[in-house]
């Protein structure tokens, strides 16, 4: 089944900004969280699809190659995949490598040491809007695999050696004549690593690594927000026979809050309060994201709808001692159940009320009055 377009599927155009973007995923990430939709595995597929392209497309390079390339960019063979699956090894970087392949003999050296590297590892951690404001040390299981005990990670069974493969030389490279190019590919024999192994250790079947998991302490900062990115280097899953691992990212999601929406650093919350408290005013205690209360002063007369701001009451901003604010709107509520006393007071208080005690819905039907005059 094809792909849907990236930018379709966040309904942004593809001349959109960074923030355009992110504002559109937000959106989206928020409809569609499992938390919000419990068994629904359609929804499930589409958070996983926004997640796919928010994370290539807020990526600036990623991005660029999406747009010249397409889902061609990111669908290449086997080898080492960056963070949601994106191939970085294989597809059309290695057209130019190919291509231009003899003019860059620095750097063939340089591929030869990377030639086995790790797979890269993404871990997707959900946290609480707590936890994102204050930071947290978080412990983490990754399925992953780590050098071989055995063969110390050499992948030849120990008393034995690796030998220089015959087919490169030990080069890890091959050349091949192509008309008048002369192509320079990764060596069949040995998978670029140069060496090949006569004894495999029975522990890794040669391969220098085991599956296991792996247990981490993740130092997560005050102020992350949905999608935030935390690269570990050298984390990710061990390379074959001794070549350098590859990085873990955590990728961070932030599970909805029974209280405050979250914007940026801004938090919003809605307060219904009686209508005695709009009517005569007083004050209100406000739950706080730091544990705290925050107190507001209604003042009398307060209509349904009307918006306090709480400076410094937000969320933690990343990698910054300061903090964001907090918006309170206030919902009026209805008096319900009301007891015979009751029902005789505001019967009394209406008949009481004369004029000026609701000016909006005065005002308003004496229009509808004017209206229908007309």
């Amino acid at each position: 089944m094809a792909k849907q377009d990236f930018y379709d599927l966040l309904g942004v155009a593809r001349g959109a900004g960074a923030d355009e973007i992110k504002k559109a995923y937000r959106k989206l990430a928020m409809q569609y969280h499992p938390d919000r939709n419990p068994g629904d595995h359609a929804a499930e597929h589409k958070f996983k699809e926004i997640n796919e392209a928010y994370d290539v497309l807020k990526d600036e390079q990623k991005r660029a190659a999406y747009d010249r390339f397409g889902h061609a960019a990111f669908d290449g063979g086997a080898g080492p995949r960056g963070p949601g699956g994106a191939d970085f090894s294989g597809g059309f970087a290695d057209i130019f490598e190919e291509m231009f392949g003899d003019f860059m003999g620095g750097r063939r050296g340089g591929q030869r040491a990377q030639a086995g590297r790790g797979s890269d590892v993404r871990f997707n951690l959900e946290i609480t809007l707590e936890e994102a404001f204050l930071g947290k040390q978080a412990t983490v299981k990754v399925p992953s695999s780590v050098g071989c005990e055995v063969c110390d990670g050499s992948g030849a069974e120990p008393g034995s050696q690796p030998v220089t493969c015959p087919t490169c030389g030990g080069a890890g490279r091959v050349r091949a004549s192509q008309g008048f190019f002369t192509v320079e590919r990764t060596c069949p024999g040995c998978g670029g690593q140069g060496r090949v192994i006569k004894n495999p250790c029975r522990n890794c079947s040669g391969s220098g690594r085991v599956r296991k998991d792996k247990t981490l302490k993740v130092d997560i900062p005050p102020g992350v927000d949905d999608g935030t990115r935390i690269r570990l280097s050298n984390e990710g899953e061990s390379g074959m026979r001794g070549a350098p691992p590859g990085d873990l990212y955590i990728f961070l999601s932030v599970r909805p809050h029974a209280l405050f929406q979250r914007d940026g650093a801004d938090l919003f919350c809605k307060a219904p309060i009686p209508m005695s408290t709009a009517a005569l005013g007083g004050p209100i205690e406000i739950p706080a994201i730091d544990g705290g209360r925050a107190k507001i002063t209604v003042p009398a007369g307060t209509q349904s709808g009307a918006r306090f701001r709480l400076r410094g009451k937000g969320m933690s901003v990343l990698r910054s001692a300061g903090r964001g604010d907090m918006y309170v709107e206030l919902q009026v509520e209805t008096p319900v159940n009301l007891s015979k006393r009751q029902r005789e007071l505001l019967e009394e208080f209406e008949r009481e009320g004369g004029g000026g005690t609701s000016p909006e819905s005065q005002g308003f039907f004496a229009k509808v009055k004017e209206f229908f005059k007309e």
